[in-house]
């Protein structure tokens, strides 16, 4: 089980990553998975910009691209792409803290690859209360 944390053509580090690499690993586990190999590579806006035109033919900015790479049911692999740029906006806009924007978007990839979905209304209803409490539950890895 390897939960990887990269960083490409920004200035930044996940501060710590004992804790989230714990919280990740619960999180799959309460869904009954297990993580194979889990890489978070978090970059600046217009990297992740080519990557959504590049591989999704998608001409807009995001805060996330999950890419499955899973093989077996049971085990939850794959490569997750996070702009820190749009995370600091996102957080500005919501008026919450950067940490607590990070901390949902991060558990918002894994959610994505545990089968949870977001394009219809009841969906992203779904998906923000198991970000809601995937939060919760970082709380209680850090203590």
């Amino acid at each position: 089980m390897a939960v990887n944390f990269f960083e490409e053509s920004i200035r930044f580090s996940l501060k710590p990553k004992t804790v989230y690499k714990k919280w990740l690993k619960e999180i799959a586990l309460a869904h009954g998975k297990k993580i194979g190999e889990l890489n978070y590579i978090f970059c600046s806006d217009e990297y992740l910009y080519n990557i959504n035109v590049e591989y999704l033919n998608h001409h807009t900015y995001t805060d996330i691209i999950t890419f499955d790479n899973s093989e077996e049911e049971k085990l939850i692999e794959g490569d997750i792409f996070i702009s820190i740029d749009r995370v600091k906006e996102n957080a500005a806009k919501l008026s919450t803290s950067f940490e607590s924007e990070l901390q949902r978007v991060i558990s918002h990839g894994l959610l994505h690859l545990l089968g949870y979905k977001d394009k219809k209304e009841e969906e992203k209803q779904l998906m923000r209360t198991m970000e809601e409490k995937s939060i919760a539950q970082f709380q209680t890895c850090s203590t």
